[in-house]
């Protein structure tokens, strides 16, 4: 190991699903298969307590609940004081109202632009993106209470990883040759799959998947009828086998209205698949616009079909994005450097 064992705390107290949740999952067990002592707090959640035993943790879980909670945080005292972490880093608004100051350091971790008086108590702000990081300093923060660390996604061998075949397009309802667009997300306004849907008139023949679940699927499976690609758009639900769907897929989209980071646009550099985002602060931040990536105007469904068609026309071009976004993908945000950054961070960071 480069850096001593840590003694860590992970907090969190987000929602069953969501892009902020899987990366701390996957964090926490990288850091744990690491060496470091682990201990996770979360909000109930049995599915992933589940997935944190599996790999070897035990995972406390209380009720992180609304403004009339008076038990959890005595409760997340008590344990962070048994467990004597070096760090207790706390995800999100929630769980730094609920983490208590003590003798570790707390460590406020945000995936967005959040209100930082939930983070009254932290010692120390991250953020997942530049952009963000920027954004705390210029509300005030001390620069050297403020750091920036990326997320890295898993390591999909630059197509399938061995053993992960493609997902099976029939299967899916996808007609045999037909193009394939994929989208990955939450059903919600921010993601604008909205705007990916009136892209697809102007894709004859073209399929979209959009992988997710929430509470704009009514609406967006409405907007496909009124459209007329209800046949060409494909709603499957919340899926777990990204890598999969990935390599089933010929373009990323990432249509995004707000969109911090944008976990998917790594998730493709990784697969080495082409990506065409909407120019939202994380892709923005993530793309070099020809070089690894397509960026286009936010909410523009045209300018979407115009980059997207183009790029199904010229496989040369979408196999040069591809390999530029995994070459990115192994020096930025493969498990390893940014491990090596999360470690280091941890073992030296010291109260203020």
């Amino acid at each position: 190991m480069d850096q001593p064992p840590v003694k860590v705390a992970q907090i969190m107290a987000g929602s069953p699903a969501g892009g902020a949740e899987l990366f701390f999952e996957r964090l926490t067990i990288a850091l744990h298969q690491g060496g470091d002592t682990v201990l996770p707090v979360i909000r109930r959640n049995a599915e992933r307590a589940g997935r944190l035993m599996a790999e070897g943790l035990q995972p406390v879980q209380l009720g992180f609940g609304g403004h009339l909670d008076l038990l959890t945080r005595p409760r997340l005292m008590r344990v962070l004081r048994e467990f004597g972490p070096r760090v207790a880093v706390a995800w999100m608004n929630r769980a730094a109202r609920f983490t208590p100051n003590g003798p570790w350091v707390t460590v406020g971790r945000l995936g967005g632009y959040y209100d930082l008086r939930y983070y009254r108590n932290c010692d120390h702000l991250v953020g997942n993106t530049q952009g963000i990081a920027t954004w705390i300093r210029d509300q005030g923060w001390p620069a050297d209470r403020v750091h920036y660390l990326p997320n890295f996604a898993p390591d999909m061998g630059g197509a399938a990883p061995p053993g992960q075949v493609a997902a099976d397009r029939a299967a899916l309802g996808i007609p045999a040759g037909a193009k394939l667009l994929l989208a990955l997300g939450r059903l919600h306004t921010n993601k604008a799959f909205d705007v990916l849907i009136r892209a697809l008139p102007l894709l004859p023949g073209v399929h979209v998947l959009i992988a997710g679940e929430g509470p704009e699927r009514a609406a967006l499976e409405q907007l496909a009828h009124r459209e007329g690609v209800a046949d060409r758009l494909h709603l499957p639900g919340w899926r777990t086998d990204t890598a999969a769907l990935l390599a089933a897929a010929d373009i990323l989209v990432c249509p995004s209205r707000h969109e911090p980071l944008g976990n998917v646009v790594i998730e493709a550099f990784g697969a080495r698949i082409p990506v065409v985002a909407a120019a939202s602060a994380g892709p923005k931040e993530l793309i070099v616009p020809g070089e690894d990536g397509i960026l286009v105007p936010i909410e523009d469904s045209a300018a979407l079909a115009e980059a997207l068609a183009a790029l199904l026309a010229d496989p040369q071009k979408a196999a040069r994005l591809a390999d530029a976004g995994r070459a990115r993908f192994e020096a930025e945000f493969a498990a390893a450097p940014v491990l090596a950054r999360w470690r280091h961070f941890l073992s030296t960071v010291e109260k203020p």
